[in-house]
């Protein structure tokens, strides 16, 4: 099945991609792969055994409860209020945006919930127009977001930005209609329809409106758009993850890794990075061999500095944060020798 997305010229002058991780739709998302054991995925092994302990530290089984009922994997419908355009702004923001949600809106939503599955009687509450039950959906939001999404941020940040460097690149090189189509296999970009994997067949007119894109850490296999076509249309896809995103290899893993960093090209590379380049022209800039520059790329790779993805015929690499924090001294690197 597939979402086919509309594009007019219009549109296309405002796609625009998501400047950082989404607060509310990394909580959903992430709560999926935390609560729904056929979404155990290995790559979220280690942030899923410190998130439970979190959860269960703090007592709050409560709101993940809440908001998994409000928003389940299991389920090909969510209530678009929880993804208000807000959150672009942030969590604060998107938190204002759900108090202020129109009351026909909620029961809209809530009721087209209550056809795939039994609302509990907080749920049927909070359709039923009291607005305390919002507060309760907000609060949720906060406690859990604060407990196992925040203190993971810095990774989610860190594969986000580098399939957001890798598309300003594609964006900057070849135009929006080169944005769109480097998102194969997982979109194909036939103009002006963009078609996305989808669990259910239908049409998106854009009418003019543009479309944001959201880079998501914590979604998988299938980009997520909104169900009402007449919101502010957005579209969370899957990003690439690095093995060393996770914690508990990044670990066992930086020490070695980058006590190999301090040489003179190695470091050259590194400033290098600062913006996006290939491997060739890694070592035009640089006027060092390709295999060289390549070695180098492969290094600060292992060591979490650097991230390498592949768009079309080219493979792009950018900085990580902890590298361009390296980079401009946020961060002491560790003293070794050449």
């Amino acid at each position: 099945m597939v979402l086919r997305i509309h594009l007019t010229a219009r549109d296309l002058a405002r796609v625009h991609l998501a400047r950082e991780p989404d607060p509310v739709w990394e909580t959903l998302l992430g709560l999926h792969q935390l609560t729904t054991p056929r979404r155990g995925l290995p790559v979220f092994a280690p942030w899923r055994r410190s998130a439970r302990a979190r959860l269960a530290e703090e007592h709050l089984a409560g709101p993940v409860r809440m908001l998994s009922t409000l928003a389940p994997a299991s389920a090909g419908y969510w209530p678009d209020f929880l993804t208000p355009d807000a959150s672009a702004d942030g969590l604060g923001a998107a938190i204002e945006a759900l108090h202020a949600t129109p009351g026909q809106q909620v029961r809209q939503e809530m009721h087209r919930l209550a056809d795939s599955y039994p609302l509990p009687q907080w749920a049927r509450a909070l359709a039923g127009g009291e607005r305390h039950r919002m507060e309760e959906v907000a609060t949720a939001f906060r406690l859990v977001h604060r407990a196992v999404i925040a203190p993971g941020w810095t990774g989610a940040a860190m594969t986000t930005e580098a399939d957001r460097a890798m598309r300003t690149r594609v964006l900057r090189d070849r135009g929006v209609h080169g944005l769109l189509d480097s998102f194969r296999p997982l979109m194909d970009w036939r103009p002006p329809v963009l078609h996305v994997r989808y669990p259910e067949d239908r049409d998106l007119h854009l009418g003019g409106r543009g479309l944001r894109l959201i880079p998501s850490h914590f979604c998988w296999h299938t980009p997520i758009a909104l169900a009402d076509p007449a919101l502010p249309q957005v579209l969370a896809y899957p990003v690439a993850h690095p093995p060393s995103w996770a914690p508990a290899v990044t670990r066992d893993r930086r020490p070695k890794a980058l006590a190999a960093l301090l040489g003179r090209t190695r470091a050259r590379v590194l400033a290098a990075l600062d913006t996006t380049a290939t491997t060739g022209e890694l070592a035009q800039r640089l006027k060092i061999s390709a295999s060289s520059a390549s070695e180098h790329i492969t290094a600060l790779r292992e060591a979490n500095l650097a991230h390498s993805q592949r768009a079309r015929a080219q493979v792009i690499h950018t900085l990580t944060p902890l590298g361009t924090a390296l980079l401009h001294g946020e961060l002491p690197p560790h003293p070794v020798t050449d």
